[in-house]
């Protein structure tokens, strides 16, 4: 089974799955809204609006698995992202990332390692996974790299589809 095969639901909690995003480079990011990295979701929306329109976006998985740091109901959080940070790339429903009730996505996702070797649980919320077009999970970035960061970009640059 591919990552764009496994059931998720939207923020709004409507059954998908990530097909749509089949063919770009994705980057997936467990997201919370009240954070001390909250304002990283300035930095996710300028990669959404700048790649965008070049086969990229940004998922967000909101997780209130960090020190109840996104307590908020689906529609709350949606109202934050959207009118706090402007957020136009897709969120879906809340999830766990690790754990036993870690949501499958994920337990794809953290079988990837970092830059440092080390795979496993996410560390915090804005864990950042990016896939290629054709759904490999190509790069991890822990949560202190911010998605401006030098080596995000060109991670991303790189998996760009042509």
């Amino acid at each position: 089974m591919s990552i764009y095969d496994i059931p998720v639901n939207t923020i709004s909690g409507e059954p998908t799955t990530l097909e749509s995003l089949r063919g770009k480079a994705v980057l997936v990011v467990n997201v919370a809204s009240k954070c001390g990295l909250t304002p990283q979701y300035t930095g996710l929306e300028q990669l959404q609006e700048q790649y965008g329109e070049q086969g990229f976006s940004v998922v967000g998985f909101p997780c209130n698995q960090f020190n109840g740091q996104e307590p908020g109901t689906a529609e709350e959080i949606e109202t934050f992202c959207s009118t706090t940070y402007g957020v136009t790339f897709p969120l879906f429903e809340k999830i766990e990332v690790n754990g036993a009730d870690r949501h499958p996505v994920y337990a794809e996702l953290t079988k990837t390692a970092d830059a440092d070797g080390a795979a496993g649980d996410v560390q915090w919320n804005f864990e950042k996974f990016l896939i290629s077009p054709e759904g490999e999970v190509v790069a991890r970035f822990r949560p202190v790299t911010k998605p401006d960061d030098e080596q995000v970009v060109k991670a991303i640059e790189a998996v760009l589809p042509a």
